[in-house]
């Protein structure tokens, strides 16, 4: 099983997917519905930080005169 710190955000988006998926169907034993709900949040909380990074990069984007980036910026400036 891959270390969800190491994972892609496509990677931990598309197991939450399937941990979701398995979870709905409630098909699975007690304890692993539980090892699963905390995998689950794991893949979530690394979303999340991923989308903030891509958020942070995309507001760091500086543009030029005519619109075209022009390279990045101080996120708090």
């Amino acid at each position: 099983m891959t270390d969800v710190a190491e994972m892609s955000f496509e990677e931990a988006m598309k197991e939450l997917e399937q941990v979701v998926g398995q979870l709905e169907r409630g098909d699975v034993a007690l304890e692993q519905s539980i090892a699963l709900y905390e995998r689950g949040a794991a893949l979530k909380a690394r979303c999340e930080a991923k989308l903030k990074e891509a958020e942070e990069k995309v507001a760091k984007i500086t543009f030029s005169a005519d619109g075209q980036p022009a390279g990045t910026a101080p996120l708090d400036g």
